[in-house]
């Protein structure tokens, strides 16, 4: 059964109006919004509601078995492995979650976690206790049985590894005890209402113990999901078989393929020549290119998508809190997406805009390039020699905005180096191993279902993605408190208090919230959406 919380319930409701007013103003756009006072320049006036969910999906009649659907991934994981690989779409996330599958799933038509490999997750009222009961009958790929004692030996690997979300997890999950073969239950260190939402990425992949036999560097992906590894060309394709013995019944397609183009851009145009069935798309002009086919997807909205990470490490020229704010009023959001997008997207620097549930009263810090240049002169009095080096990619939309961002940090005062990245796994190795970067573009994508894990897994000083960027004992307390409110109203005053800190404490540059669009061909049906902008492809099939 699912989980209503006070927060999910009051969410839904006010998810409802406020998405049925943008579908009239146009304020959930691709294509353009209205400048706010801090932002000189208009945006073109043509606009395209976009909200989440399935959109463009239609009932195709009987499924078609048999048959290999490919996708076009966004970037190629190092690994299979939810204990070191972000669950994401975005990151290997699809690939994984076919493979494992998830003890809960998003329910876009919900807005809700609703149980998948699980039969139930149910809370005390408190929300320090949930009780798992999960399906009869699962198995892995290798023939065992996915018990209660395999969801435990699980999540506690997962906490013990270098995991995306294992300092949320290690911080607020005291114990997990499997009762008996089907019941699971976690006694947390705090209430936390929104427990549910980490059922559904990592920790909620189950992994079986055979896939460390040989050691985690030895590591063999082996899960309960509706497809196995079949094979993996490095840098060129994986494919995934399909599972007879899947819980929920054989899939219809015989073989889930993913296909790495290194840019979507690349990725798009081959789905729009047949040559793929699936792709991802996040850039705001090349999502308004699927809109503008009317291809049918699955769309997630996620904040903080298009921004640059500050690494404000010692020795650092973001460790000082003026060159950050400098760098943050010295950019305007807007003129960037107009450099790099041809004025595409939600463009503006507040956490949470007017489309989402989680807006706030408080808008971002503003552009001033005049109080930029004054902190910049400051910074350089002090022993700054104004160097800064800028990390993105190679494909057109990154291209255009390291020369917009170069341009707008030169203009007060800094002299910027550009760091252009051939692949999107090798900025990820730059930031995420190494280290090794001034500022980064990156996309922290907070989700509208629960902003708060990644929130925490990015913001808090004992996360395990904040990747060098500054923390403040102030935002810690700010986002405990945003985890342990229950009721919807409360929540967004505190993610207010959030956003005031951000303006304060700089930690990244943000520039907009981005549409994820995972499209595919209209011969393509039955896919189910999960969190994350991951999708399922159980009960997918092609006519």
């Amino acid at each position: 059964m699912t989980l209503q919380t006070p927060r999910t319930m009051r969410s839904t409701r006010t998810r409802v109006a406020r998405l049925s007013s943008a579908a009239l103003v146009g304020a959930l756009a691709l294509g353009g919004c209205a400048s706010t006072d801090d932002q000189k320049s208009e945006q073109p006036p043509e606009t395209t509601a976009l909200t989440e969910g399935m959109r463009g999906v239609t009932d195709a009649g009987d499924p078609v078995d048999g048959g290999t659907a490919t996708y076009a991934g966004y970037a190629q994981p190092g690994a299979l492995d939810p204990g070191t690989t972000i669950a994401a779409a975005t990151t290997g996330g699809i690939e994984m979650a076919n493979i494992y599958d998830t003890l809960l799933r998003y329910d876009s038509e919900e807005q809700d976690f609703v149980p998948q490999l699980a039969e139930s997750l149910e809370a005390d009222d408190e929300f320090d206790t949930f009780t798992l009961t999960l399906r009869d009958g699962v198995t892995f790929s290798d023939g065992e049985t996915l018990d209660a004692a395999a969801v435990v030996w699980s999540q506690e690997r997962y906490a013990g590894m270098p995991a995306p979300e294992a300092a949320l997890w290690n911080g607020n999950v005291q114990s997990v005890e499997a009762t008996d073969d089907r019941t699971v239950v976690y006694e947390l260190a705090r209430p936390w209402p929104g427990f549910p939402s980490i059922l559904s990425t990592g920790p909620g992949m189950v992994v079986a113990e055979s896939s460390v036999k040989g050691g985690d560097d030895a590591f063999e992906p082996v899960g309960a999901g509706p497809f196995e590894l079949k094979s993996w060309a490095r840098d060129e394709e994986m494919v995934l078989s399909a599972r007879e013995d899947y819980w929920d019944g054989a899939p219809h397609l015989d073989e889930f393929r993913i296909v790495y183009l290194n840019d979507q851009v690349t990725s798009v145009e081959s789905l729009r020549g047949g040559g793929v069935d699936l792709a991802v798309a996040r850039d705001p002009d090349v999502v308004n290119t699927v809109v503008e086919e009317e291809l049918p997807g699955y769309v997630s909205m996620t904040a903080a998508s298009n921004m640059a990470l500050i690494n404000a490490t010692e020795g650092r020229p973001g460790a000082d809190p003026r060159v950050r704010r400098a760098m943050a009023l010295a950019i305007d959001p807007v003129l960037l997406a107009q450099r790099a997008f041809e004025g595409a997207g939600l463009n503006g620097d507040q956490l949470f805009q007017d489309y989402s549930v989680w807006h706030t009263e408080t808008g971002g810090p503003g552009h001033d390039p005049d109080e930029a240049k004054a902190l910049v002169e400051e910074a350089k009095a002090d022993g700054w020699d104004g160097e800064i080096e800028y990390l993105d990619g190679t494909d057109p939309g990154s291209s255009k905005t390291m020369q917009a961002v170069k341009a707008s940090l030169e203009a007060v005062g800094m002299e910027v180096t550009l760091r252009p990245m051939r692949t999107i796994a090798e900025q990820i190795t730059a930031i995420v191993i190494d280290r090794d970067y001034d500022v980064a573009a990156w996309g922290l994508n907070y989700r509208e279902a629960d902003p708060f894990s990644k929130m925490y897994s990015t913001l808090h000083s004992d996360g395990t993605q904040v990747y060098g960027m500054a923390t403040s004992p102030e935002r810690d307390a700010l986002l405990e408190e945003l985890q342990a409110t229950a009721d919807q109203d409360a929540a967004v005053e505190v993610m207010d208090r959030i956003q005031q800190e951000y303006n304060e404490s700089i930690p990244f540059l943000n520039w907009s919230p981005w549409a994820e669009y995972i499209a595919w061909d209209t011969d393509v049906h039955g896919v189910v959406g999960l969190a994350s902008s991951m999708i399922l492809m159980a009960d997918a099939w092609i006519d």
